[in-house]
């Protein structure tokens, strides 16, 4: 353990800041759930933008707007590629998951009427509830719940009683931020499609760790966020089928999403554009692509296998811990640990650590209606990347049995 060929040690050079300390202990980064670290590779591509080409895209014709718009564009292509979309129109790019999300939902209050039903899982981020709870309140639509067992598996045979010819949207994160939980999504969308359904994909967590291949999952929409894939923050994709890109309405009215304007009458751009109002995060859409480069190098398939020894060590070890329980105990899951030790806050746990230079996430990582089903308040969460070491692990092991001993 670890057994794959990964070059650890190699790929940390790339990650400046696992170089620092945290409270005079070398830091321990086990938070990659909620963002992922950025490689040199892709910091030296935002400075490059700001240093030698920063300008507005697709508006001017001198030499900088053009550079920067190719490599917008050319970025653009990266992301479609890497998905599998079948054109590069269908690749919206967005400020995150969630501004994605509520692209569709805003979308949809045009489509959907009263008596139309919702289905969304358990164990959704609230990022992927609240859109469609507005939704259902403007629109009369019902919001129904796919239910989770202990294992924090969904239950899919009520998942299948609850289609029917009423159900017009269907929506599930791919992994399961608080759980890491990998879900049955192929199965979702194709029994969702026999009742005409559309289905949205939150593939944020899934994003760092497997390729999703849009057109091979037949996937109306699935989105991510790039800091979550080693790019930074403030960047996003929202990839749509379409034919149903066409069907919505623009999200924001504005520049750059419009044909022709005049006081009588808009007429909107075609695809990508009409969802693109505004100004975009020009380099953050630039290092978006730099960042899917990067992982590509490495591998998707080496980064799965790694994590995986990562995640079964860890999980084996964690469990020998007297009165430590861990949440999320499904056959199909990715690098994510929720725990909480019997008698003791998640917070009081997280503090310890983060005083001994390890950050991990407490609380309910906003996904509360998932503590809500375990009737706590929230757990620890260490997540792992493909760039911590089994040495890592082990300080948290110490670190946890420390705090144990101080708390109880």
């Amino acid at each position: 353990m670890p057994k794959t060929s990964l070059d650890v040690n190699t790929i940390r050079k790339d990650f400046p800041i696992l170089n620092r300390e945290v409270n005079g202990k070398p830091l321990v980064y086990l938070d990659n759930a909620a963002t992922s670290q950025t490689p040199q590779q892709v910091i030296d591509v935002i400075v490059d933008y700001y240093q030698n080409y920063n300008a507005n895209i697709h508006r001017g014709v001198h030499a900088l707007s053009q550079e920067a718009t190719d490599k917008y564009e050319e970025a653009r292509i990266k992301i479609q590629k890497h998905f599998n979309a079948e054109k590069s129109y269908e690749i919206i790019l967005t400020s995150g998951t969630t501004h994605s999300i509520n692209i569709v939902a805003n979308g949809f209050s045009s489509l959907i009427k009263k008596g139309d039903e919702i289905l969304v899982s358990a164990m959704e981020h609230h990022s992927n509830i609240v859109p469609w709870q507005m939704l259902c309140e403007r629109t009369g639509a019902e919001l129904k719940v796919i239910p989770m067992n202990q294992d924090g598996e969904l239950l899919m045979e009520v998942y299948s009683e609850l289609l029917s010819n009423k159900t017009k949207l269907v929506f599930c994160n791919h992994i399961s931020n608080a759980l890491g939980t990998i879900n049955p999504i192929e199965e979702i969308i194709e029994k969702a499609h026999k009742v005409g359904a559309a289905v949205l994909i939150d593939g944020a967590q899934a994003a760092p760790h497997l390729v999703a291949d849009v057109q091979k999952l037949d996937v109306d929409f699935y989105t991510i966020s790039a800091h979550k894939v080693c790019g930074p923050t403030g960047v996003g994709m929202l990839y749509g089928k379409e034919e149903w890109l066409k069907k919505l309405p623009p999200y924001q009215g504005g520049g750059e999403m419009i044909a022709e304007v005049t006081f009588e009458k808009t007429t909107y751009a075609d695809l990508p554009h009409k969802f693109e109002a505004g100004t975009p995060n020009i380099c953050g859409g630039i290092a978006f692509g730099a960042a899917l480069d990067y992982m590509n190098t490495i591998g998707f398939e080496n980064i799965a296998a790694y994590e995986h020894e990562l995640l079964v060590y860890a999980t084996t070890e964690l469990l020998k811990i007297d009165s430590l329980k861990i949440y999320g105990t499904a056959q199909q899951k990715t690098s994510v640990i929720s725990f909480n030790i019997d008698g003791v806050h998640p917070y009081d746990i997280g503090s310890i650590l983060d005083k001994l230079g390890i950050a991990v996430r407490t609380g309910h990582h906003c996904a509360q209606p998932i503590m809500d089903f375990y009737k706590i308040p929230g757990t620890v969460r260490a997540s792992f990347s493909f760039y911590n070491t089994q040495e890592e692990v082990d300080a948290l092991l110490a670190g946890v049995k420390r705090a144990k001993t101080m708390l109880l």
